[in-house]
């Protein structure tokens, strides 16, 4: 009976995970382009009491064998990096990407990161930068006193000065073979890594980008309510499973008496 201690203790464990997993993404269902995460477990190895196909008598074997678990862990906190809706601002700066891309950031130690958070601002000096003070990886400079801001659907930014029109960009977007293997940093920002795959640059001729909009969380509130009620009530039956094992040792240990 002390297994069944240990195997609801890894269940409630492992619930713990998603519970943490799911207040996560409940706390950002309001974060530009935040990607949801998800939970995967994998069983624990087997204690078997009766190897499959083992001998029950001299003409018979046991089809099935007698395995009994050990409980559950959490193997892996996978991102879905399905697209969130888009919503307009008005903004002329928020770009939104429809499909797959990432936009490139450097962070001030030069390494790059990338993002789908496309809430940009202009610095002091003209610089197009992210919610961080972090510029575009290709450097996209306005003139002071730039006006009628114009993004097209393939990045390249259009602008008035003095009554002449000026073009930058185009703005670049980046793929990766898995997007999953991604490492997240925080303020929207994610690191390639050896799992990702090296950064892709998107084809400008397949872009299409949203001037004045930028992308939501693509969490869906109902969804992680219903997920966080399963998840409790899961907890509360492993927690349930230790009690009932606990008051079973002790009427085990009422029999000596």
């Amino acid at each position: 009976m002390i297994r069944g201690l240990y195997t609801a203790a890894a269940g409630m464990n492992a619930q713990q995970h998603q519970i943490d997993v799911t207040s996560n993404n409940i706390a950002n269902v309001n974060t530009n382009a935040f990607k949801k995460d998800r939970a995967e477990f994998q069983d624990l190895m087997y204690e078997s009491l009766n190897f499959t196909a083992g001998s029950t008598s001299a003409n018979t074997s046991n089809p099935t064998g007698i395995d009994v678990g050990l409980g559950v862990r959490i193997s892996g906190i996978q991102k879905d990096f399905l697209q969130g809706s888009l919503k307009q601002t008005g903004n002329p700066l928020d770009v939104a990407i429809e499909g797959n891309g990432f936009f490139e950031i450097t962070l001030p130690n030069g390494d790059s990161a990338y993002t789908r958070d496309g809430s940009f601002k202009v610095d002091s000096e003209g610089n197009l930068v992210d919610g961080q003070g972090y510029p575009l990886a290709q450097g996209i400079t306005l003139e002071a006193g730039a006006t009628d801001i114009s993004i097209s659907q393939n990045g390249l930014i259009s602008y008035n000065l003095n009554g002449t029109t000026n073009e930058v960009g185009p703005i670049q977007l980046f793929n990766f073979m898995n997007p999953a293997g991604l490492k997240p940093k925080g303020d929207n920002l994610f690191t390639a890594t050896s799992v990702s795959g090296d950064p892709v640059e998107i084809d400008n001729a397949n872009v299409s980008l949203r001037q004045g909009m930028v992308e939501t969380s693509n969490v869906q509130l109902v969804n992680e309510m219903v997920d966080l009620i399963t998840e409790q009530r899961a907890y509360e039956a492993n927690s349930k499973a230790i009690t009932t094992t606990d008051s079973m040792l002790g009427i085990v240990n009422q029999l000596k008496r």
